[in-house]
């Protein structure tokens, strides 16, 4: 754990008492804070009571005592509208963060040259957050990560000087953080995301710009315009910017062409190495993570060749593009992650030959913006709520069949994949759907088709990935 030294003698007011909150709170009465902890959920206080936290309804609180509003991330800040913790804070002039600016004050305090990478974007930044940690520990560097992945941030190892924190951050935790100063930050991409919590797109374009604008060396994807137009503001105001795209060729920064990373400066380009063999790198969409990882890690001092073998060894993430098994010349694909339509296509554009696993709680617009990958669909096995809308925009198109479950629809894939003609194929769960109708999250609708694939006769597993 990180102690909120920074806080020490101060009283903070805590609301939120999920994961990061809880933590946040143990942490800053580690560092000496005097703490007020409460949530609107009775269960969590208690919780936190059990914990050792103190708790109390900071509705009858006096305010005037508080420095500090330490807010979950998951908490209302601007929209729909304010929480009534952050308009008590408004009101008697209390600052308001989150647990981002906490380490960020704790980094700055402890260890300011301290390695701190962190990653935002509308999608990706999981998978980047993670490859990036990879590669860094495969290359023997001390690393610590969390965030928004995996580990509350002040759970963590502290900062010191040859320690490499690499965080994700959501849109929430940046909008928390006002003095966010990563050594080496971040922004993959942008595309409409939570604007039932930001408003506009413009304003949630706003939160992801700053964690770059306080970087000490900005990663910009420059595959969006909105991304485009960040990067050119920050050159504008005199920032380092390190461009990346996965589309397009560069004049300067980092591209990739034909599934080769290359490095464009000063007028000249440079093969580095491909991604040809990286499984878990497949798709346009992993070409843009590898190349960050490539970017941020050549500016924490690793060599082209240290980044290449973590590149190589890297096992993906559970339910992103997750190679379950083989059998025969059929590979297995989890991307249960997929929950629409968007996320789906990434899956689709990075294979030639696919027996389509799709379906669950529809979401808005379907599938027909998939309609360009309907002729790599081999056949689709259509599971949960949304599969009669599914067949109807499939048509004609594609042959498919409605399963019902994700049970049934792996061993009748399973089966037509394995007299496929083409020789290869893959078997892919990317639902293109929310997991709601039979299963209490995406994680668990993975691991029921990573159950059903491996019960399968004759499968030869290719490894747990982490979650």
């Amino acid at each position: 754990m990180i102690a909120a030294s920074t806080f020490a003698g101060k009283h903070v007011a805590v609301f939120g008492l999920g994961g990061s909150g809880l933590a946040s709170a143990r942490a800053l009465a580690e560092g000496g804070a005097h703490v007020l902890a409460w949530d609107d959920n009775p269960q969590r206080v208690e919780e936190a009571r059990m914990a050792g936290v103190e708790t109390g309804d900071l509705r009858e609180a006096d305010w005037r005592r508080f420095s500090t509003l330490l807010l979950a991330p998951g908490v209302p800040l601007t929209h729909p509208r304010p929480h009534w913790s952050v308009e008590l804070a408004r009101a008697a002039g209390v600052e308001v963060i989150g647990d981002i600016e906490l380490f960020a004050r704790e980094r700055r305090a402890r260890a300011p040259q301290a390695p701190f990478i962190a990653i935002t974007g509308t999608n990706g930044k999981s998978t980047t957050t993670a490859l990036i940690a990879h590669v860094l520990r495969a290359s023997g560097r001390d690393v610590q990560m969390g965030g928004n992945i995996g580990r509350a941030v002040m759970t963590l190892e502290p900062p010191a000087a040859q320690r490499h924190h690499v965080i994700e951050c959501s849109s929430y935790q940046i909008d928390l953080a006002p003095s966010l100063d990563p050594s080496v930050g971040v922004l993959l991409n942008l595309s409409p995301d939570h604007l039932d919590r930001h408003g506009t797109m413009e304003a949630y374009a706003a939160v992801k710009e700053r964690l770059v604008a306080g970087s000490g060396t900005a990663i910009v994807g420059m595959d969006d315009a909105h991304s485009r137009a960040i990067a050119a503001r920050l050159r504008e105001a005199g920032r380092r910017v390190v461009p990346i795209s996965a589309g397009q060729t560069l004049e300067d920064g980092y591209f990739a062409r034909e599934n080769a990373l290359m490095r464009a400066a000063a007028g000249e380009v440079e093969r580095l190495f491909s991604l040809d063999g990286m499984g878990a790198l497949r798709g346009q969409h992993n070409a843009q993570n590898a190349l960050a990882a490539l970017a941020a890690c050549l500016g924490c001092g690793l060599s082209v060749e240290e980044v290449r073998a973590g590149l190589q060894s890297f096992p993906g993430l559970a339910h992103r593009m997750e190679q379950v098994a083989r059998r025969g010349n059929v590979l297995f694909v989890n991307d249960s992650k997929a929950t629409n339509a968007d996320a789906a296509a990434r899956a689709l554009a990075s294979f030639s030959r696919i027996y389509w696993i799709a379906g669950g709680l529809p979401k808005e617009g379907g599938i027909g913006s998939l309609s360009p990958f309907f002729g790599r669909i081999a056949k689709a096995y259509l599971v949960g709520e949304a599969a009669p809308a599914f067949a109807a925009t499939l048509g004609e198109a594609t042959e498919y069949e409605i399963s019902g479950t994700i049970a049934a629809a792996v061993e009748h894939a399973a089966r037509d994949a394995a007299g496929d003609p083409a020789g290869e194929a893959v078997v892919l769960l990317s639902p293109a759907c929310a997991s709601f109708d039979q299963f209490r999250n995406f994680e668990v609708r993975g691991e029921a088709f990573r159950a059903a694939v491996l019960s399968l006769p004759g499968v030869t597993p290719l490894g747990e990935s982490r979650t």
